[in-house]
């Protein structure tokens, strides 16, 4: 490692320790040519996809955009941020381990509002009605109409099948 002050390459590990979540590794170094002391810290490179923009734009998957956007639409609603962040580990989980290098931003939208549908029916209609731009009020109704013909299909499910899973972990749509 090149040292910050001398800019030598020779180095020695004084000290290694994890990092708070585990997930990274701290090293108190100290240079053999001018025996200053400094840290560096390990972690495991994960590489996630590029997602595809609307407009052709192509950014590195960010996590806080799914937490943010689903963090609005659940606004004074009855979900916890713990129930938000798990959402956003799951889709971002399921991304790092599809093949692709690059994921269309409907894609992940699609996953966003299949979670929201699971969780609050007001969260999703938020969501959705940003996310898909409805262009008149019939779209927003048909939309509307579609979430209460499954909310109908979800309560005549659960009475004759007992409660539904409330992990409230993505479904795969497949």
């Amino acid at each position: 490692m090149k040292c910050p002050a001398c800019g030598a390459i020779d180095d020695r590990v004084i000290d290694s320790r994890l990092g708070k979540d585990n997930t990274v590794i701290r090293r108190r170094r100290q240079c053999l040519n001018c025996k200053k002391r400094f840290t560096t810290y390990e972690r495991i490179e994960e590489i996630l996809p590029y997602v595809i923009k609307k407009d052709g734009r192509r950014e590195t998957f960010d996590r806080r955009k799914i937490v943010e956007g689903m963090r609005r639409a659940c606004e004074k609603r009855p979900v916890s941020i713990d129930r938000i962040e798990a959402v956003a580990d799951s889709i971002e989980q399921e991304l790092m381990e599809r093949p692709e290098k690059e994921i269309s931003v409907a894609y992940v939208g699609e996953r966003v509002m299949e979670a929201l549908q699971h969780m609050d029916d007001v969260a999703y209609v938020r969501f959705a009605s940003v996310y898909r731009s409805f262009r008149d009020i019939e779209e927003f109704m048909r939309e509307i109409k579609e979430l209460y013909e499954l909310r109908e299909a979800r309560e005549h499910s659960r009475s004759q099948n007992g409660p539904p899973d409330q992990s409230g972990e993505v479904l795969d749509p497949t």
